[in-house]
Formats: structure tokens, C-alpha cells, sequence
């Protein structure tokens, strides 16, 4: 394997930039949505009350609809059809507000429609969850025992988490672009002020998930240098 200082450096050559991004991502939500929660819509409909009118506007009548704690924890469960808002978001009568209300209905209308990458990502879940922290446990394991086979296992399980994270890339943009279209369409957004306000939000909140793609793909190929540098020894 390579020598600990040049392992030390491959580490934060594959992961610096992964977390200056994610920093910056979530510099960027946080930005936009303080800006944006401080301006109150045209309509002066809460989020809660968006919510209500986004379901019965997309026929989905049948999604139930649950304040939950945190903040922005906003969130659609598909299992029990059930949109979670957060209560700062809920009460809000902002623009951030009606963007990220519309961006959960987005999701409860990819379930309605059966929309593929969403079926596929909720399918790797089970998956996702035992290789997230059991991958890289058992590929460190064959590092230090040598055991090249069983580093191989350990990456295996940890590319479900890489699946996932791409995966998740179009099932949140496609939520965003639903929920800028539902917003216009259905009327609850009301000029372009207000439309390029939405978009900020949840521009924002997609650069967080390209950034823990690109985290995620940049381990995967820092745990391949691993392995080939321990071929070379």
C-alpha cells in the first residue's frame, strides 16, 4: 500500500473537495433560505395552507399531511403517504415556504405516478443502510488482514451508497422542476419575483445532494487507490 504520508494525502485529495462543497452547499441553503422566509407571498398562504391547495390542485387528496419537529426536516414518506412539514415551514406564510411545500408535493406525485428513478431508489434503501457503515468496516478489515476479497466485499457494499446518491440526483430535481410548474400553473406563486425566489431555495437545496454524489463517488475511487496501491506493494 502506499506510504502513510502519500495515503494521508490521496485522503484529502478525494475528500477536501467533496467537503469544501458540501460546505459550500449548505452555506448556499441556509443563505437562500433566510433570505427567502423573510418575504411574505403575494398570496399570504402559509405553507401548510399551500400544501392543502397543491394536493387537491394535483389530485391527491389521499396524501395526509403531519407537522414535524427540526428545522427544514420537511420530508414525503411514501410507505404511509404522508407529507412531514416542519412547523417553521408550515406556519411560514414566505416564498421559501411555498418552495419547499411544493418540492415535497413533487415527490408525492412521483409516487402517484410511479416514476422510475424514485421506485429505484426507494427499492436500494434497504441495501443503502447496511453498506453505508458495514462497507467500509469490512474494507478496512481487509486492508489491515490483507485480505483482498474481503475489500472487495467491503466496496461492493459501499457502492450502494454511491447508487444512491446518483440516484437520488433525478428523483430531487425532478421534484423541483414539478414543484416550480405546480406553482405556476396552479396560480399559488404570483410573478417572477416570487418564481426566481422558489427557484433559489431549491437550487440551494439540489447543490447539497450533488454534493454528497460527488463525496460519495470520490471515496469510492479513493477506496480503488487503496486497493491498487496495496496490488503494488
Amino acid at each position: 500500500m502506499y506510504g502513510s504520508h502519500s495515503g494521508y494525502l490521496l485522503y484529502y485529495i478525494f475528500t477536501l473537495p467533496a467537503l469544501l462543497l458540501g460546505l459550500y452547499a449548505q452555506w448556499k441553503v441556509k443563505s437562500a433560505y433566510k433570505k427567502w422566509s423573510k418575504v411574505r407571498n403575494q398570496r399570504n398562504i402559509t405553507g401548510a395552507q399551500a400544501a392543502e391547495h397543491l394536493l387537491v390542485y394535483s389530485g391527491m387528496q389521499n396524501v395526509g399531511m403531519q407537522t414535524t419537529r427540526g428545522t427544514l426536516s420537511d420530508h414525503y414518506d411514501p410507505r404511509s403517504k404522508q407529507l412531514f412539514l416542519s412547523e417553521g415551514v408550515a406556519q411560514s406564510p414566505s416564498v421559501a415556504a411555498l418552495g419547499i411545500v411544493a418540492h415535497e408535493v413533487g415527490h408525492a406525485q412521483q409516487d402517484a405516478s410511479g416514476y422510475t428513478p424514485m421506485k429505484l431508489r426507494s427499492a436500494i434503501v434497504p441495501a443503502v443502510q447496511i453498506g453505508s457503515w458495514v462497507g467500509p468496516i469490512i474494507f478496512i478489515a481487509g486492508l489491515v488482514l490483507s485480505m483482498t476479497p474481503l475489500t472487495w466485499v467491503g466496496l461492493a457494499l459501499f457502492s450502494c451508497t454511491v447508487l444512491f446518491s446518483l440516484v437520488t440526483l433525478p428523483v430531487e430535481l425532478n421534484a423541483s422542476n414539478r414543484a416550480v410548474e405546480m406553482l405556476t400553473a396552479s396560480g399559488a406563486i404570483v410573478g417572477e419575483e416570487e418564481r426566481q425566489g422558489v427557484r433559489s431555495v431549491l437550487t440551494a437545496a439540489a447543490l447539497t445532494y450533488v454534493a454528497v454524489a460527488i463525496q460519495s463517488i470520490l471515496t469510492l475511487l479513493y477506496y480503488f487507490f487503496l486497493i491498487f496501491g496495496r496490488r503494488r506493494r
